[in-house]
């Protein structure tokens, strides 16, 4: 059984990367300007885009917003801190208990 913190970073954390990557792309950003903006590669971009990582949730429509707002304020130059963010969307997350439903699921294992 993985403990909670493995599943964040495993599995909801690439999920919101991807949610987020893929509100910026549907602005018109490129992958290599997400990738700067975020702070990962490219290529993980990609993967995020073409669902080939982070696809495993569906979130709630709450943290849906959040991560439409936090694309905004991207596109818009928001010097918000984006860990901080980020966080508060896991946060979202978390309150539904949707970490230990893929433990439960079966979905988390690698």
């Amino acid at each position: 059984m993985k403990c909670p913190c493995e599943i964040i970073v495993w599995d909801v954390l690439p999920c919101i990367r991807a949610a987020l990557a893929a509100e910026l792309v549907e602005k018109g950003l490129s992958q290599n300007k997400i990738s700067k903006m975020l702070g990962i590669t490219q290529a993980a971009v990609s993967q995020y885009t073409s669902k080939k990582r982070g696809s495993k949730l569906n979130f709630q429509q709450d943290a849906k917003e959040e991560i439409k707002k936090l694309a905004d304020d991207l596109v818009h130059g928001s010097k918000d801190d984006l860990v901080v963010r980020i966080c508060k969307i896991c946060l979202k997350v978390r309150a539904y208990e949707t970490v230990c439903n893929l433990e439960l699921c079966g979905t988390a294992e690698k």
